[in-house]
């Protein structure tokens, strides 16, 4: 039995959830969210709650039963409140800007390198911090991970791009040979 499954999704005040035949819709004030629904598992809204439990007990519909549920948590959260993630661009002279809806990242490269914002993601650049927020969780962690491949963090000096809350572990290098 699926322990994040068993779990009611509690909607707060101006969220709305409209069960389709094939998909959840989610409507709150930050926008609009759309998740697929699974034909294995059964689908309960009551009195602010949905509750999400699996018609048979066979292996796939256990799987499924708790990713579902998380989908749809992850939607309620996100129209309600919104995801964000900061990233960090270290190194002498590596800056970032954001210019529209360009991010422009200058990280040792001979060019400077532009990345195009998604539709629905917002980007704000404060000195060499870079914040990425929108509604859907998937979309905001996908882009701050093409974002950080652009140049990932290296252990020896540490330079690169990384999250906020990310730990580099640093190597120690060359030792000297100067001995003999």
């Amino acid at each position: 039995m699926s322990r994040i499954g068993k779990q009611p999704i509690e909607l707060p005040k101006g969220v709305e959830v409209k069960l389709g035949e094939d998909m959840v819709e989610v409507k709150g004030p930050k926008g609009t969210l759309q998740t697929p629904i699974c034909s294995l598992l059964n689908y309960e809204l009551a009195d602010g709650h949905l509750t999400i439990t699996r018609k048979d007990d066979t292996r796939e519909s256990n799987a499924q039963h708790g990713l579902r549920r998380t989908l749809i948590a992850n939607c309620v959260e996100g129209v309600s409140k919104g995801f964000s993630k900061t990233l960090e661009v270290i190194g002498v002279g590596f800056k970032v800007a954001v210019k529209g809806n360009i991010i422009d990242l200058s990280v040792g490269y001979s060019h400077p390198v532009l990345i195009e914002l998604p539709k629905g993601l917002e980007a704000k650049a404060e000195g060499t911090k870079l914040t990425i927020s929108g509604i859907d969780k998937e979309l905001v962690g996908e882009f701050a991970a093409r974002i950080r491949r652009v140049r990932e963090p290296e252990p020896y000096k540490g330079k690169g791009i990384k999250y906020e809350n990310e730990i580099i572990r640093r190597k120690a290098g060359k030792s000297g040979g100067k001995g003999k």
